[in-house]
């Protein structure tokens, strides 16, 4: 189920941030309000086509690409998982 995969992506996303990567404070917080907001789109189970979440996450992508390779692997894996549930 796509769902499952994007929540298991998500407990990923929240399990690196809990090790504590050298991210700035706006980054971190910025980083939770996405992982809210994908937690929200979940609860909802709403397959709306919802844009503004992806661009959310790609954007956050872009910019976690070149210092923190790993939370951004993870945000495409999000990103590839929204697009199948058909976000």
């Amino acid at each position: 189920m796509p769902a499952g995969d994007l929540q298991k992506q998500l407990d990923s996303l929240r399990e690196q941030l809990d090790k504590n990567p050298p991210l700035s404070l706006d980054e971190r917080d910025d980083l939770n309000k996405l992982a809210e907001q994908i937690d929200a789109q979940i609860k909802v189970e709403n397959a709306t086509q919802d844009t503004s979440l992806v661009d959310n996450v790609n954007l956050a992508v872009e910019r976690f690409e070149v210092e923190h390779p790993t939370l951004a692997g993870t945000l495409r894996n999000i990103v590839q998982t929204l697009g199948n549930i058909g976000i």
